[in-house]
Parts: C-alpha cells; structure tokens; sequence
C-alpha cells in the first residue's frame, strides 16, 4: 500500500510540473507573439520616420488596428487565466471539503478510541475485581453501604448492582440479555423510602452532581419469588430471559419482573429466526417482545438493530474482549494516523493551489490594467484630430521590458521542464519497481500463507520485545528524574550552606574548629530556641493581648445583646401560648357541651334519656342511652337495646357529631335497616330537619327501604336503583379470565 501511494504520488507530482511547463510556455509564446508584433510596429515606425511623415489619419488607423489586435489577445489571455483561476478555486473548494469530512471523520475515530481506552482500562481492572465493571467507584459504594447497615442506618441492606446477582445459563445471550436489562444491570434495591434516602445520602459522595448515579428501585423485600407460571411466555426451542439466568436472590428476581417483566421476553440468538417467530406468525402466548444474540430488538410489527456488539457487564471470556479491544484501539491509532497523512496531504495541496492562484489572480490584473490602457490609447487615437507623433521609445521600452520577461519565463520553463523530466524518471522509476514488486508478491503470494503463523509469531515477540523496551526506557527515565531531583535537592543544600557560612561570617569572621558533633549542636540550639518562646510564652505580645481582649468584649457585648432579647421573645411567646391554649380549652368546652346538648334534645323526641361523655385527658368518647319505657336497660349497658332503639341512638349520636363537625359532605348508609317505622319516620324527619336548616352542605342517605313516604321538594332528590330479576343467583359479569382470553 505504502509504494502504491508513493507511485500515486510521483504521478501526481508529474502531472503537476506538466500543467506548470505546459502554463510557462503559453506564456512564452504570448510574449513571444507581443514581441513580435512590437518589434514589427517599431521597424514601421522607424522606416515611416526615414522616408516621409505618412499621411496622419493612416498611420492613426494602423496603430489602432494594432492595439485593436493587441486587445484581442490581451482578452483572449485574460480569458484563458480566469479559467485557469476558476479551476484552481473549484480544485481549492473540492479540497477544503474534504479537508472538513476527514477531520470530522479523524473526530469521531478519535471518540471512539477513547471510548474503547476507556473500556479497555475497565476491562482491565475487572479481572482483579468484577465489581468495577459496573463503575470504578462500587467497589468503595459496597463498602460504604456495609458499614451503615453495621451501624444500623438501613432496615434492609440494599441489594445490588443487579448485574453483579445474576449468573448467565447460556454465555452467547450476555449481549441479548444486556440490551434487555440496559440499565437495571447497574441499579439497586432497598426496601423502603427511608433506606432510599439513606442510599442516596452515600451515592453523592461517590458520584459528582451532574453525573449519571445508578436506578434505585423501591420494593418491598419478599424471601419467595413472584409465581408468573400463568403469565409467563412460553417456547418450546427458545427461553425467556427469567429462565436463562440463574438468580439466587429473590429480590432480584421480583425486582426484574417488576420493572422489565422479563418471564414475558424470549431470547432467540438467530436474527431471521427472531423474525419468524415474532412477525411470520402469531406470536406465542404472553410474549411481548424478543431479543436477538446480537442484542436487536423484535416486536411483532418492528425490529431495532442494537448499538452494542460486545456485551459490558455479563460476558465471561475477558481476556478475549481485552484482546479484542486492543486490536480495535491499534486499528483505530492506524486509522487516526492515515487520517492525518491525509490530511496533511491535503494541506499541502491547498497550498500550493492558493499560491498558483494568488499568481494568476495578479496575472489577471495585470492583463485588465494592459487591456484598460490599450483601450484608452484606442480612443484618444480615435478622438485626436491633430497629429500626434508616434514615441518610438516607448514602443521600445515596451519590447526591451517584454524581452526581459521572455527571458524570465523562458528560465523557469527550461526549470520546469528540467523538474519534469527528473520527475518523469522517477514516475517511470516507481511505476517499473511498483509492477517488478507486485509481480513479486504475485509469485510470493502462494508461499506467504505458511510463512504467516511466522511471522505473526515474529510480530508478538517484537510487540513483546517493543513493551519490554517501553518498560525498561520508562524505569530508565525515573531514575535520571530521580537522579536530577537529588542534584537538585544537592544544590539547594549547598545554598543553604553557603548561606548559613555567610551568617556565621557576621557573627565570626574566622570559622572555629569545634569538637562538638552537629547533633549536640542543634540540641543546644533548639534549647536556645525553646528557652526562648518560653519567655515570649510567659510575658506575650501586649498589642495582641489588647486586640484579643476587645474582641471577646465585644463578642460578650453582642451575645449579651441577643440573650436578653431571646428573653423577652421567650416570654412573650410564653404568654402567648398560655392564651391560645386557655382559648383552645374554652372552645372545646364549647364544643363538647353543644354537642351533649345536640345528644340530649334528639333523644328527647322518642322521651330517651342519654348521656354522652367526653374524656379529652385519654381522647375517648362513651355513651349511654336509656329508652323512655321504664327502667328496662342499664343506663350504660347499650348491649340490652334492641336493634330499633340502637340504630336510634346511633343516629342521635351521629347528628349530635355531625353538629360540631365542619365538611361539605354528610353520608349515611343503610341507616333505618334495623329500625322499626316509629323510628324510621323520627329518623328521617330529624335528618331533613337538619338538612334544611344547613342548606349550605349536601346530605347523602343510602338506604334499602323505600323513601315514597317522603315529602316532595325541590330541594329532596331520590335515586331508585331497578329490582334484580327474581330467582336470578349469580351477577351478569363476566369472570377476568374469560375477559383476558377475549381480549
């Protein structure tokens, strides 16, 4: 591949100095075609001088039909190089744009490395600990939740990641099961709100704000999995994702069911068969969806292609997806640095293009300016109505300046076409190796294949060998870094050295030889130094002492300040609960004798007599009631009434509550049904007393006797429900088994 781009190369780079020759020589030849027609105008000029002034309108028209032949081939080269600026721009434009996609294409193989490092790095440190496979940071989370459960924070220890309680029955699905479970492989369970608090609380020392935290899922703790025999789906050939895996824990297990319903997902590793079975026919019973061994997604109407093709957190085999992994990460670097070689090609070109056409575009303004001024000299010849002498040096100057650029372009072309020709070699050098090498490996192809398993062989020892080499050049830089650090550690002591001998100059021109050791030295000196701060310690700095004391002054000022001002709120607050609670009991007196006195007077209607009994101290509330006949009943045995005189009472006793309760509703069911018609008729006529009197609140009565005896109003609206068919023994539903299998 290598020298096939080489020739493609030299053969562009031919083309290249061929366009340039073939531009240098049009050139040479226009100038060529200028000078002659100069040279000839000139030589008319002088022969009309020598003999005889020529009749002046002639010799105006035949210098304006020169630079009208002058024009026309200024125009024709002006429109030639617009051309040639044009296909320079268009060649420009085609190469920016595809500058811009190999750089958009250099990015996302770029991300996609770095995803792949990134799982690569996982992987790795997965073999040592599978836990961190489901994030770096669970290993410490685990921990972290072990240690509040010890100290009694949680009611249940939470369960999880998932993905780390369930084993695989079949290790081809990992990937079908991954894409089913998506991110409940990586959530966890707690039993109650309270623990979820808990988890959080410990979650947000692991995990940054903004980052994705794992699902917590609240659900009751059970110690048997949930029975879904009834709705389970059902395949003879193929498993549903709940009887592919092997789950020891049941609360895992019924969390799965809960929040993915996975006895209802079939797993199906071939992708045409997948298909059949969900969308060819009728799906099985129960079955919602299926999952390919390539992770895609079958409904019974849609298919979805996964966007994984290795699974992350179940697969069993990791040196393998390492090794796969790590020939992706080379692939990609490869791919990254052609990407680059391209690129940098690319820039070259652009380049060299914008200069050539920097060039023409000077060119092209350079023939508009000859064009502009051959026109103007045109029309002056055209508009002079005297004689004007021709200036023959001008004319000569012209020819002498377009001599001189002849010259030029004749050196660069005879340049160019040296550079051709050397180039030429070389293409023809290259494409001669290129075909003697690939008829080469035309006749080595069919003795390379038992050379491979060679030189791979050759390839991982030299990998090897390269790592080894990486290995030891990097032990080799930590030890001259080492190294240096301690030349400059070294340094810095003989500074410091230097720096203390001046000190000690000051104190001692002459250095002393002592007989003490350094260690007794620097114990007298820090004596010295302690001795020292003992004294400052002792007597203190009296700025500091006085700055000190103004500060505690003023903080016991302030804090002197507030207290007394807490006093009095705390007192007036005092107050102020000693009467809202003097309030709260006088209206609850209120209450409570409004409500006897309610008790009373209903039973007064049937001549009972009844007593009603708050006892706020234990909240409780007791009544009594004694019907009118006699002494026939205890005053508060309720238990002697009969069902007639009970139902009575308790409706007194409802009415009387109803009179201290405030809401908008008032509902009675089946009130009158032990109540003989005496009471029924009293009954009915208290209620719509009442209700009458609080026309403001709505009175709901359910009962099953008939209401015909109740007077008509406008405000009284009966609602009779039809009689049920005699001898009918069973409602007219349907049961929901029946109503499922229908739907």
């Amino acid at each position: 591949m290598a020298l096939k781009a080489d020739v493609t190369a030299k053969k562009r780079d031919y083309n290249d100095a061929e366009v340039l020759y073939n531009r240098s020589l049009n050139e040479y030849r226009a100038l060529k075609k200028d000078d002659e027609q100069l040279c000839k105008r000139i030589e008319e000029l002088k022969k009309s001088a020598d003999q005889s002034l020529e009749p002046e309108r002639l010799e105006r028209q035949k210098k304006i039909s020169w630079l009208k032949d002058r024009v026309k081939t200024l125009q024709d080269q002006e429109s030639s190089v617009n051309q040639e600026i044009e296909q320079f721009q268009q060649a420009i434009e085609k190469d920016k744009e595809e500058h811009t996609r190999i750089r958009r294409e250099e990015l996302d193989v770029k991300q996609a490395l770095n995803i792949n490092q990134r799982h690569l790095k996982e992987l790795k440190d997965s073999k040592t600990d599978r836990l961190k496979r489901f994030g770096p940071h669970v290993p410490a989370l685990l921990e972290a939740i072990d240690d509040a459960y010890r100290r009694g924070q949680f009611t249940y220890k939470p369960v999880g990641p998932l993905g780390a309680c369930i084993h695989l029955r079949d290790p081809e699905l990992a990937l079908a099961i991954e894409s089913c479970l998506k991110g409940l492989l990586q959530a966890y369970c707690c039993h109650n709100h309270s623990d979820e608090r808990v988890l959080q609380a410990l979650m947000r020392k692991f995990y940054l704000p903004g980052t994705s935290r794992p699902q917590i899922i609240v659900s009751e703790f059970r110690n048997e999995m949930y029975d879904v025999r009834h709705r389970a789906a059902y395949h003879p050939e193929f498993p549903t994702v709940l009887t592919a895996l092997e789950i020891d824990n049941a609360v895992v297990a019924n969390s799965l069911i809960d929040m993915r319903g996975i006895e209802t997902v079939l797993l199906i590793k071939n992708n045409s068969v997948a298909r059949a079975v969900m969308q060819s026919q009728k799906p099985p019973k129960n079955c919602r969806e299926a999952f390919t061994a390539d992770g895609d997604q079958v409904f019974a109407g849609r298919y979805y292609s996964s966007e994984y093709t290795r699974p992350k957190f179940l697969s069993r085999d990791v040196d393998s997806e390492i090794s796969e992994l790590e020939n992706d990460v080379e692939n990609k670097k490869a791919q990254i640095l052609n990407l680059q070689q391209h690129l940098s090609a690319l820039e070259k070109d652009i380049k060299r293009n914008e200069e050539f056409l920097r060039r023409y575009q000077l060119r092209y303004k350079e023939l508009k300016l000859k064009i502009r001024k051959s026109i103007s000299e045109i029309q002056e010849l055209e508009n002079m109505e005297e004689h004007q002498s021709v200036d023959i040096a001008t004319l000569e100057d012209e020819a002498q300046e377009n001599k001189s650029k002849m010259k030029v372009v004749e050196k660069n072309m005879e340049q160019q076409k040296e550079n051709m020709e050397r180039l030429k070699s070389l293409k023809v050098e290259a494409e001669n190796k290129y075909d003697a090498i690939k008829l080469k490996v035309n006749q080595l192809s069919e003795l390379a294949d038992p050379l491979k398993d060679e030189l791979n062989l050759a390839d991982s020892e030299v990998d090897n060998q390269k790592r080894g080499k990486r290995h030891y050049e990097e032990k080799q830089k930590e030890h001259l870094d080492t190294l240096n650090k301690k030349k400059r550690e070294l340094d810095v002591k003989e500074k410091e050295l230097e720096e203390k001998m001046s000190q000690a100059r000051q104190i001692c021109p002459e250095r002393i030889e002592v007989k003490k050791s350094a260690s007794i030295l620097d114990k007298e000196i820090n004596r010295l130094r302690q001795k020292i701060q003992a004294e400052h310690a002792s007597h203190g700095d009296r700025e500091e002492i006085m700055r000190q004391y103004q500060e505690a002054r003023e903080t016991y000022l302030d804090l002197d300040t507030k207290v007394k001002t807490l006093k009095r709120f705390i007192k007036l607050l005092e107050e102020i609960m000693t009467h809202r609670y003097k309030t709260y009991q006088q209206f609850r007196r209120c209450l409570t004798l409004r409500c006897k006195l309610y008790f009373d007077n209903l039973l007064s209607q049937r001549a009972y007599c009844g007593k009603m009994n708050f006892d706020h101290k234990n909240e409780t509330l007791t009544i009594s009631v004694q019907p009118g006949e006699g002494n026939r009943a205890a005053f508060s045995d309720m238990r002697a009434l009969s069902g007639g005189e009970r139902s009575f009472s308790t409706v007194c006793f409802i009415l009387s509550l109803w009179s201290i309760a405030e809401s908008p509703f008032r509902c009675l069911d089946e009130f009158d049904v032990y109540m003989d018609m005496v009471n029924r008729r009293i009954a009915m006529d208290m209620i719509l007393k009442m209700a009458d009197s609080q026309r403001f609140r709505q009175f709901i009565l359910l009962t099953p006797q008939s209401m015909s005896s109740l007077p008509s109003s406008k405000l009284i609206r009966i609602l009779r429900m039809s009689d049920p068919e005699r001898g009918q023994m069973t409602l007219p539903f349907r049961p929901v088994n029946q109503e499922e299998e229908e739907n």
